[in-house]
């Protein structure tokens, strides 16, 4: 990043450069090491990653039992021809896998036409008439002719109170605030441009073509870009590794690519400017520099970390692109398709529901157990005070 310095700094000889050593930061950011540390309590707050992170800890408990090396030879043989048999399954699976995205791609353009009504009806493109508006609630929501009486003269009250909104206000931005996974990409500064998304999009690689999925981020006319679509795409491989066909366990994300943001002068949140006053170690004198850093900011998901040919990354660059290809997938397979589930709530508590409290679980069990021995007459306390000798660990 280019450093933008003041009059002083241009005026500086040259070979004084390196007598200059910083003695003050006024606008700090964040350092690498609180970035660091911030991108892990995201993915760790992740579900999926934690269960992803688990299963491989898990995987690295176990060790062979010496079995197979103590084979015969005939034996030995016979394993390999499984081993072959093996690779074969994987690659009859990849060929699964890209059916399956043929699939998706057809069904897709059958989803779509909802889709592109229910954008009409978030940016007040199409009012849905009466009968479309009319929604059955389920018997635990049912209310009393009173109650409902009373929730309409309050819904009209506000109505009054209120001037007439347009479409569904800030929809996208609501469902993002209330997912964890992309809530906690936002910044401050980046809700008042989300209130300009009317709607995202998934748009499948065409057929014959390497698998690849698009997501389109779409934006009314706004202050802060030009753009109209904000593109991200990833780069599926669904094959076995020549070098490992046994790792294959579906299509895997090999890479992602951004687009650039046109921002309006001025109004680029990705950056900041910070401002540093350093002192010349020879002279004593002080002077204010002027510098501009990356910021924070959801619209970062737009620059992703470039793979290099090699495949090859550090280790910041490998957790950045996990956590980035597990929000390109959560927002392609959950987010698009059930949007107003996320934006009332309900999809977000269907996702509590998958988990289940096993430690309450259990605890309740031991209760029921213990309520269980004292109801019983025959039951004596004494008798299990101490396990037998035997039970004893040793």
């Amino acid at each position: 990043m280019a450093d933008i310095d003041n009059k002083d700094q241009a005026e500086m000889d040259p070979a004084d450069m390196e007598d200059v050593e910083e003695v003050e930061e006024e606008e700090t950011g964040e350092d690498e090491n609180s970035k660091a540390r911030q991108l892990t309590v995201q993915m760790m707050q992740n579900p999926q990653i934690l269960a992803a992170l688990q299963e491989r800890l898990d995987g690295l408990n176990g060790s062979p039992s010496g079995y197979m090396e103590s084979l015969p030879k005939v034996v030995k043989r016979r394993v390999n021809a499984l081993k072959n048999l093996q690779v074969k399954c994987a690659h009859i699976e990849a060929k699964f896998y890209e059916e399956v995205h043929a699939l998706e791609r057809k069904y897709a353009a059958l989803y779509q036409p909802l889709f592109d009504k229910r954008s009409d009806i978030v940016k007040a493109a199409y009012e849905p008439t009466d009968e479309e508006c009319e929604w059955k609630a389920d018997e635990d929501e049912e209310l009393t002719d009173e109650m409902k009486d009373k929730a309409k003269l309050e819904e009209e009250k506000k109505d009054e109170e209120k001037e007439d909104p347009k479409g569904i206000p800030e929809f996208w931005l609501t469902v993002f605030k209330n997912v964890d996974l992309l809530s906690d990409m936002l910044q401050e500064h980046d809700e008042p441009i989300l209130k300009h998304l009317q709607d995202i999009k998934v748009k499948f690689s065409d057929p014959e073509q390497p698998m690849s999925f698009t997501l389109e981020f779409h934006f009314e006319p706004n202050e802060f870009f030009t753009n109209t679509v904000l593109t991200k795409t990833y780069k599926m491989r669904s094959e076995p590794d020549e070098n490992d066909p046994f790792s294959f366990d579906g299509p895997e994300i090999m890479s992602c690519t951004g687009c650039t943001i046109d921002w309006t002068k001025g109004k680029n949140v990705t950056l900041k400017t910070i401002k540093k006053k350093q002192k010349h170690k020879g002279r004593g004198t002080v002077r204010t520099v002027t510098k501009t850093v990356p910021n924070d900011s959801f619209f970062n998901f737009f620059t992703p970390p470039e793979v290099p040919e090699t495949g090859d990354l550090d280790e910041d660059s490998e957790a950045v692109l996990a956590a980035d290809f597990e929000i390109g997938h959560f927002i392609r397979e959950r987010i698009v398709p059930r949007a107003v589930l996320y934006f009332t709530g309900e999809a977000i508590e269907d996702d509590d529901d998958d988990y289940d409290e096993e430690g309450e679980e259990a605890d309740d069990e031991e209760g029921e157990e213990e309520a269980d021995e004292e109801n019983d007459p025959d039951y004596d306390p004494k008798k299990d005070a101490a396990p037998p000798a035997e039970c004893k660990q040793q």
